[in-house]
């Protein structure tokens, strides 16, 4: 099991021991009723940001509100489906839904969770401090059948890799040369923390 720390750093089980630091964590939940969008936008007039939303073409469809406590980001949308990002930790984007429907009904609007927030995404980042021969290791990817990889690099620095980490969870790794990776795709810690060390434990053994 991977040791956490704060919910949001954790360390994978390996000789360097490689800190995973949670960039963002995105979840979504479902209200029992539509929402009135302009009623939430002046309702929330001081944490609704984004230019666009003066737009026709997006005044109807989604209000973004940014919460300072937690620090996340609610994107509203009319049919009462909420989409919570920007938060670091499990606990809070779990928690998103509770905190958006306590403020609702503070503000006199009648909200109660049809389906509880689920997380739908985790963004995590490393440094292995190992440097990465990208031809070795794309041989290395290309020779074992669950992992497909993908390298372009006049088009993008790092190398593409998918492969899947428990049934029916699939990583996605953007590999560095240097050594720096960046998971997604994954919906718990677990999975990033493997993810993770399955890279660390092939680029070591090339080593």
């Amino acid at each position: 099991m991977p040791h956490i720390q704060n919910g949001c750093k954790f360390m994978i089980q390996s000789t360097e021991r490689p800190e995973i630091k949670v960039q963002n964590i995105v979840a979504a939940f479902t209200l029992e009723k539509g929402l009135d969008l302009e009623k939430i936008r002046v309702s929330f007039a001081k944490e609704c940001f984004f230019e666009t939303l003066q737009d026709k073409r997006y005044t109807f469809r989604v209000v973004a509100l940014r919460i300072r406590k937690p620090r996340i980001t609610l994107l509203v949308y009319r049919t009462g489906k909420v989409v919570c990002t920007g938060a670091k930790t499990i606990k809070d984007a779990k928690q998103s839904a509770d905190y958006f429907i306590n403020r609702l009904r503070k503000l006199g609007f009648t909200a109660t969770k049809k389906l509880e927030a689920r997380i739908q995404n985790i963004v995590a980042t490393a440094d292995l401090k190992i440097p990465v021969d990208m031809e070795r290791i794309l041989d290395c990817f290309h020779s074992e059948k669950q992992f497909r990889a993908m390298y372009e690099p006049e088009q993008f620095p790092a190398a593409i890799v998918r492969f899947p980490v428990t049934q029916g969870a699939i990583a996605t790794i953007l590999l560095f040369s240097n050594g720096k990776v960046v998971c997604v795709g994954l919906t718990t810690l677990e999975q990033v923390n493997e993810a993770i060390c399955q890279i660390n434990s092939k680029l070591e053994k090339l080593l």
